[in-house]
């Protein structure tokens, strides 16, 4: 696996055959819904599929309401995308603190996803893929 590290020091992993990071287009429409609105509306999500981890769909930032969402003070990062900003959704409550999250400056190897926000299943009602009410969790 290569990696090498940032002038901060934090150590950047380059995707492989022993954590595989792929992105495509998904192809669906995608809806995202909480507390009988719709949060995110898109034909051009992308599909990030990430070594053993469930599916992750990147909705593009123009398709989020962003009306409904407040920037949170919760950051993350990852070696394969690097630092990683969250989004509460206050009409969903508690449950939905830090539901979204963007990678503002992903890697290289992810670009893709640069002005993508994803959400976590469970913090919000649903995420529709091609009107079908797949509810991904």
């Amino acid at each position: 696996m290569a990696s090498h590290a940032t002038p901060t020091g934090k150590t950047i992993k380059i995707p492989g055959p022993d954590h595989p990071i792929t992105i495509e287009r998904t192809g669906s429409r995608v809806v995202v819904t909480l507390a009988g609105q719709i949060i995110a509306e898109t034909h051009d999500a992308l599909t990030l599929l990430e070594a053993g981890y469930p599916v992750v769909l990147y909705i593009p930032r123009k398709d989020v309401d962003m009306t409904l969402l407040e920037r949170s003070s919760h950051t993350t990062y990852c070696p394969y995308k690097g630092d990683c900003a969250y989004y509460s959704i206050p009409s969903g409550g508690e449950r939905s603190v830090d539901a979204a999250w963007v990678y503002e400056n992903p890697y290289d190897a992810v670009a893709s996803i640069k002005a993508h926000l994803a959400f976590y299943p469970d913090r919000v009602d649903t995420i529709e893929v091609d009107s079908a009410a797949v509810v991904l969790r």
